[in-house]
């Protein structure tokens, strides 16, 4: 009969030992090469894991950090609108500090300017006198000049009062 397969002793002993040797080689094959490789992904695992809860914790530590900021922001701000609400009281008061000490200026200014005005009229009045002397002393000096009567003296001063007026004598 012939055979399907030629199973003889030294084909069965040569399926032993591959099967051996694919055993061992794979057995090599786990420790040198599986193994190695088995350790780095769960090495690999665990650095992504705590990756995780590392980036977990900073996110953690983000939002109060976050939350830290945003209250001194808003401390800030409520600060700063209170210097600014200080600084316009202030403002306010120099404004009317200011508005007053000008009005006080502009008064002693009018006032100084009022006193100046009267001695300018003293002076302008005084001068108008001075003149007036003057004049009367010239219309003398011609009168004698002139030895004229009476009737003529009276019309030259009568002339000179009118060229003059009366206001000039009342100040």
């Amino acid at each position: 009969m012939e055979r399907l397969f030629d199973l003889d002793m030294q084909l069965i002993n040569d399926a032993v030992l591959l099967a051996c040797a694919v055993f061992l080689l794979f057995l090599l094959l786990s420790y040198l090469l599986f193994n190695p490789v088995r350790k780095m992904l769960t090495d690999r695992q665990e650095k992504i894991k705590n990756d995780i809860e590392n980036a977990e914790t900073d996110k953690a530590d983000a939002a109060i950090l976050k939350a830290e900021y945003e209250k001194r922001l808003s401390e800030v701000e409520k600060e700063a609108e209170g210097i600014l609400s200080e600084a316009r009281k202030k403002a306010i008061a120099n404004e009317g500090r200011i508005v007053a000490e000008a009005k006080e200026e502009a008064n002693r200014i009018i006032e100084a300017a009022r006193r100046e005005s009267e001695l300018e009229k003293r002076r302008a009045a005084d001068e108008v006198k001075q003149e007036m002397i003057k004049v009367a002393s010239l219309m003398a000096a011609k009168v004698i000049e002139r030895q004229v009567d009476t009737t003529i003296q009276q019309e030259l001063v009568e002339e000179t009062l009118r060229g003059l007026g009366d206001t000039t004598w009342q100040s």
